[in-house]
């Protein structure tokens, strides 16, 4: 039977809430499977398992009491391996890689930042710091309206002008934060968001972070900052080219196989 996969952790790891229960109808009992120093938290995988909001919940729940009792490499929902051996194989394969990061995680939590412009503040930027679109703009009001060609050059000024600006406000806002966590992963662009960053920070400075993150907000008023977390440190599980905060640690989708 095929084997779902909720997480990884160290096999000294205290053991689990009698009869947790994971995804499913009727839930699979959640068990552990031990290979070495290292344990894989696993359920029966049901069926034709789709992302609906029980499962979902069933899932950060396993990880939730699991990570009561230490650090858990969290696996994202629907990470199904073919069998329990498959999941212990790569357990023995990858021992080393999962014990560092289980020491690099330890006591740490992610929160993904996503942030997008206020429409009118952003128009009210770019035309405050471009000449050209304002001396376009005011032709364009002064001729009633502007003709056709030149209603269509100053929508391409603008749209050009924030796209600009959501570069820079995207750095802008990286760089005020980066120094309050320990890595950063940057999620995948198109989107929809000028930013979409994971942090992963120290539990016991969750508080600074999200001061940081306020104090962004004021800084760039501009901006909506959307903050999600704490969560399990999804986007850490694999490493990326850098650990430093200064450097982008590329989360990626993982699971046991």
């Amino acid at each position: 039977m095929s084997t779902y996969v909720y997480g990884i952790t160290a096999a000294a790891h205290p053991a689990l809430p009698e009869g947790l229960a994971g995804v499913g109808d009727p839930p699979r009992t959640v068990r552990v499977l031990t290979e070495g120093e290292l344990a894989a938290v696993v359920s029966d995988a049901p069926e034709r398992l789709r992302p609906k909001r029980k499962d979902l919940l069933a899932h950060q729940n396993v990880l939730a009491e699991a990570g009561t009792g230490g650090c858990v490499l969290p696996m994202r929902f629907g990470s199904v391996a073919l069998d329990e051996k498959s999941v212990t194989a790569v357990l023995a394969e990858r021992a080393d890689h999962y014990k560092e990061r289980l020491r690099a995680l330890d006591g740490r939590v992610e929160y993904n930042i996503k942030a997008n412009h206020v429409e009118e503040a952003v128009l009210h930027h770019v035309m405050a710091e471009n000449a050209e679109i304002r001396a376009l703009a005011e032709a364009n009001r002064q001729a009633g309206g502007g003709s056709y060609e030149s209603k269509i050059q100053l929508g391409e000024l603008v749209a050009a002008a924030v796209q600009a600006r959501e570069a820079e406000d995207g750095t802008a806002l990286q760089h005020l934060l980066d120094s309050e966590a320990d890595a950063v992963s940057v999620g995948p662009e198109s989107t929809g968001w000028l930013a979409n960053v994971s942090y992963l920070v120290e539990r016991d400075r969750a508080e600074d972070f999200l001061a940081a993150v306020e104090r962004a907000r004021q800084e760039l008023p501009h901006l909506e900052v959307r903050v999600n977390g704490p969560l399990p440190p999804y986007s850490f599980v694999e490493p990326g080219p850098a650990e430093p905060a200064s450097a982008a640690a590329g989360g990626a989708d993982t699971g046991a196989g």
